[in-house]
C-alpha cells in the first residue's frame, strides 16, 4: 500500500528521510512515517504422494489452474494461514510445511508479497468451496502443462520437483524453460 494522504488526518504527506529507508511518506502534523507495505499472501502446493492439488479460478487465469493461495489475516502466522487456507477452500489438513521463497507481485494497483510453502497432505476429503470453481488432486508431473498462464505457480512446481529430487523429463515437458519433448 502506497500512502499518499495520512490516515489520521487526511492531510497530503510528504516526503521525508529515513535513515537507511531512504524517503518515507511523512505527516507534518502528526509527526508519523508511513511505509508501504504489500499486502502478505500465502500460496501452498499440497503433495500427496506423486500428485499435488491444483484448484481453477477463472477470475485469475481464464484458461489455467493455480496452486491454493489466500491473505494472511491480522492476529495469524503465515503458517497458520497456509493451515486455514487449505481447510477453508479445499477441505484438507496439511503437515509438514517448507517455506520455498518469497514473490512480490504488481497488478492493478494491488503489491503483494507472496510467501510459497509447500506440504504435505495430511488428512480429510476434498471439499470444495464457494471461492473455487474446481479443485482436484492431479500428478505433479502434468503440473506445468495444467498451469498455462501462472508464471508464479510454476516456479513453484519447479522449486517443489527439486525438493522432491525429481530427475525425470516428463514434468517439463510443456515448460517454456526447458524443450524436453517426453
Amino acid at each position: 500500500m502506497k500512502f499518499k494522504y495520512c490516515p489520521m488526518c487526511g492531510g497530503e504527506l510528504e516526503e521525508k528521510y529515513s535513515w537507511d529507508e531512504g524517503g518515507v511518506p511523512y505527516c507534518p502534523k502528526d509527526d508519523i512515517m508511513y511505509f508501504d507495505t504489500p499486502r502478505p499472501c500465502v500460496i501452498v502446493a499440497v503433495i500427496k504422494e506423486n500428485k499435488i492439488l491444483l484448484l481453477k479460478q477463472s477470475y485469475i487465469f481464464k484458461d489455467s489452474k493455480v496452486l491454493l493461495s489466500g491473505y494472511v489475516t491480522n492476529g495469524e502466522t503465515v503458517e497458520e494461514t497456509v493451515h486455514r487456507e487449505v481447510f477453508e477452500e479445499a477441505g484438507l489438513k496439511v503437515k509438514d510445511l517448507k517455506y520455498l521463497g518469497s514473490e512480490y507481485v504488481k497488478n492493478n494497483n494491488k503489491e503483494i508479497i507472496m510467501l510459497t510453502f509447500m506440504a504435505k497432505y495430511d488428512g480429510g476429503n476434498i471439499k470444495k468451496s464457494a471461492e473455487v470453481e474446481w479443485v482436484n488432486w492431479g500428478y505433479i508431473e502434468d503440473a506445468l502443462c495444467e498451469m498455462k498462464e501462472d508464471e508464479i505457480g510454476k516456479r513453484i512446481v519447479r522449486k517443489v520437483l527439486k525438493e522432491l529430487g525429481y530427475i525425470g523429463e516428463k514434468a517439463y515437458r510443456c515448460d517454456n524453460n526447458c524443450q524436453t519433448d517426453s
